[in-house]
């Protein structure tokens, strides 16, 4: 598990995150959102040892991380913007990580180069960046390390290598309980494949759920009703409304069926929930905190 406990992180003038505290179970997916600058590549490179807290600790199974080379060794940061030896292959930098991390596997980073189809002895200056992304990852998931966290992990990667990628870290994650924290400021890239989110917002962690709960808060309805309805007499706590001549469309804080129920008491001529995706439900929540930020999390 990592723990993040009260973290304060400044730069100059700028409080790049303003006491976070985050749980990150073993075995996990956590998506880390947020728009651009909201702190999320901060908190990875400070849960990864990279940055010093100004305030707080960051706690990997219990020991701290700052000035633990032991503890650091058991997690991987791939960053957004990768670094590789200069004129370096994909073949020197594995045997570079071989020598850094103990549990390098070559099997595993030879079944790899299968997944994803590169030319080792080519040098990585040479690639695209969807290649060089590729190349990263067989080498964060050949270091075999508990604990991964990638920053915008999938930019720049096609629909096909994006899941296969997917699968992989789910594959990792099932048969060995792989800790993965995943930052984006895209929650679409996030849907399927995470437990648990936590959304920062100006530096703060505003809101940290499990995925299925933070689904199960809010309802997508919509329905057609014959004569004009006073809504803020419904009993109904309705976040957003839309109206097409009579047709409506909700969100409304409650479960499904709860709210087709009590909608249905207004003698419809249909109602229907209908899938809600985690943006919509990210969305009703911080709007439900008093938070308006438009569009951002769903560049």
């Amino acid at each position: 598990m990592i723990e993040s406990r009260g973290v304060c992180k400044r730069f100059g003038s700028m409080a790049a995150l303003a006491e976070v505290t985050a749980h990150i179970p073993k075995g996990s997916i956590y998506g880390l959102v947020g728009p651009n600058g909201s702190g999320k590549t901060t908190l990875l490179k400070t849960i990864a040892g990279i940055y010093r807290p100004d305030a707080g600790e960051v706690l990997a199974a219990g020991q701290p991380v700052w000035e633990a080379p032991a503890v650091k060794g058991k997690i991987f940061f791939l960053p957004d913007n990768l670094w590789f030896l200069p004129g370096s292959t994909l073949e020197e930098m594995a045997a570079l990580y071989q020598g850094v991390y103990p549990g390098f596997d070559r099997e595993e980073y030879r079944q790899l180069l299968g997944v994803f189809p590169l030319e080792e002895k080519q040098r990585l200056s040479r690639f695209s960046k969807g290649m060089r992304r590729q190349a990263g990852l067989i080498l964060a998931l050949s270091c075999r390390t508990p604990c991964l966290l990638l920053d915008e992990a999938f930019d720049g990667l096609d629909p096909m290598v994006r899941q296969k990628a997917r699968k992989l870290l789910i594959r990792e994650v099932e048969s060995r309980g792989l800790t993965v924290a995943i930052a984006s400021h895209n929650l679409r890239e996030l849907e399927d494949l995470c437990d648990r989110v936590g959304l920062l917002y100006q530096g703060s962690l505003v809101l940290e759920r499990e995925l299925d709960d933070l689904r199960e808060s809010f309802s997508k309805v919509q329905g057609a009703f014959p004569e004009p309805v006073d809504w803020d007499n419904t009993g109904l706590a309705i976040l957003r409304r839309e109206e097409r001549g009579n047709l409506t469309s909700l969100l409304v804080r409650g479960r499904p069926e709860e709210i087709v129920k009590q909608l249905e008491g207004l003698r419809p001529l249909f109602v229907e929930a209908l899938p809600l995706t985690l943006e919509e439900a990210f969305v009703g929540e911080m709007e439900a905190l008093g938070y308006d930020y438009g569009d951002e999390l769903s560049e």
